[in-house]
């Protein structure tokens, strides 16, 4: 494992997305959260991870219970973090939801309080008045965001008067727009991107294709699994399955390599099983090529999903077939 290091804490560069403990719409079943999630997060501090990820409105806090019975007496080995959805969050209420955070999480600190989405309708100075409380406090160790512009995320920073030390963005080889202005910004100044669905939800992984397409809910409704689609990524895939070959890799493991490759980012996969975890984990000791990066740059350079307004017939189709 490779690891950032924030104050005293080390974070590893492939962390635990938990989304799936106990959401339904991932169609797992009761026995995966009961079960597998438990020994999924006991397997991942074996292996080194100290990074889990998880949201109050993940299975409506649910997530959360089941990380922090499966962390147990290991808590303050993990860097934990997890999310306000920002619905009415004015200054007292993120201080409420925190200590209710912290409740189903079995901790006394967040290590790492992000909120979600940018609300359109709250400044973040109402939200960073809170969350300075909660530091001042001792309940929250560092304060992030979720999905935030750049200029909002200064924005942010600014409103608290201290480093708002992450953002949390989609970021994956058919997600590259936080190359734009968000890399370049944490890679400069000791930031931290944290790259949510860094496989695209599964599309990287070369599992899927049009005679095998995703049945549960989430990615039913993600456009990059249409069919039309699922065919546009054949180059890119096949760039992956080389790489792996050359590596006695699967192409996931090369698509988390490109991922991590840049500094000031950690990933987060979730996993559905431990085969996947510890497949997830061994990625962060692939060294990509130069050339290899570059090759696999140029083929998500060339794929062009179908998106917006024209992939709206194909997902109702899939919806309703």
């Amino acid at each position: 494992m490779r690891y950032l290091t924030v104050g005293t804490a080390r974070v590893s560069r492939i962390g635990l997305g938990t989304w799936q403990f106990g959401s339904r719409e991932w169609g797992y079943g009761p026995s995966y959260a009961e079960q597998e999630a438990h020994a999924i997060v006991r397997r991942a501090l074996e292996l080194g991870v100290t990074l889990f990820d998880t949201a109050e409105i993940y299975g409506f806090g649910r997530s959360e219970r089941i990380l922090g019975q499966a962390l147990g007496e290991a808590r303050d080995s993990a860097f934990l973090a997890t999310k306000i959805f920002p619905i009415l969050p004015v200054a007292p209420v993120v201080e409420q939801r925190a200590v209710a955070s912290a409740n189903r999480l079995g901790v006394r600190r967040l290590d790492l309080y992000q909120v979600h989405q940018a609300n359109p309708l709250v400044r973040d100075g109402t939200i960073m008045r809170g969350m300075r409380a909660l530091q001042r406090v001792g309940l929250v160790g560092e304060v992030g965001v979720s999905n935030y512009s750049l200029d909002r995320w200064l924005a942010a920073e600014t409103a608290l008067g201290s480093q708002v030390l992450s953002n949390q963005v989609q970021y994956s080889l058919v997600t590259r727009s936080p190359e734009r202005d968000l890399l370049p910004f944490a890679e400069t100044t000791g930031h931290i991107v944290i790259a949510y669905s860094p496989l695209a939800q599964g599309l990287l992984s070369g599992r899927y294709h049009r005679d095998n397409r995703p049945a549960n809910r989430v990615r039913t409704a993600n456009p990059l699994f249409l069919p039309e689609n699922l065919e546009r990524a054949g180059d890119l895939i096949a760039t992956l399955r080389a790489v792996a070959d050359a590596h006695s890799a699967t192409p996931a493991q090369i698509a988390l390599a490109w991922t991590i490759r840049r500094p000031g980012l950690v990933a987060i996969p979730g996993a559905s099983s431990l085969e996947q975890l510890e497949s997830n984990v061994a990625a962060a000791d692939i060294d990509l090529e130069d050339g290899e990066y570059q090759a696999l740059s140029a083929a998500s350079d060339r794929f062009r999903p179908v998106t917006g307004p024209a992939a709206l017939p194909g997902l109702v189709r899939a919806r309703f077939t």
